[in-house]
């Protein structure tokens, strides 16, 4: 079941469906929105065993400062046992997660309702 939002701003949308926190990143993730994003992925990988999906359904640019908070949602959620997906079709984007070795850490699936049907994802192995 979808809820409402728990967190809305310019590039980030944050929401609860079916037992995970939906973090949707929107528009363009630089340095300058990574900053304003930063806390509130802190916020939803913080409990133990956090069950986080990041959507990149709606990005039009993604940078470094991009890579850099999946990283660290990354590493948050291992460090508390908990499970990580990750939406992405973008060509582009998905060329730099390739690119990267990222996608091998966190495979991106191409919509929210294919990552949520995923058992476990990510959780930290290779």
């Amino acid at each position: 079941m979808q809820q409402e939002p728990t967190a809305d701003t310019p590039h980030l949308r944050v929401r609860e469906d079916r037992g995970y926190t939906v973090l949707e990143f929107r528009g363009e993730i630089d340095l300058l929105t990574a900053t304003e994003i930063v806390p509130h992925l802190d916020a939803a990988t913080a409990s133990p065993a956090p069950r986080v999906v990041i959507d990149l359904s709606g990005i039009e640019f993604f940078d470094c400062s991009g890579l850099r908070l999946l990283y660290r949602a990354r590493g948050r959620v291992v460090d508390r046992g908990g499970h990580l997906h990750l939406v992405c079709a973008h060509p582009l984007t998905l060329r730099v997660l390739r690119a990267t070795g990222l996608s091998r850490l966190l495979p991106p699936a191409p919509t929210l309702d294919a990552a949520l049907e995923r058992p476990g994802a990510a959780s930290g192995s290779l």
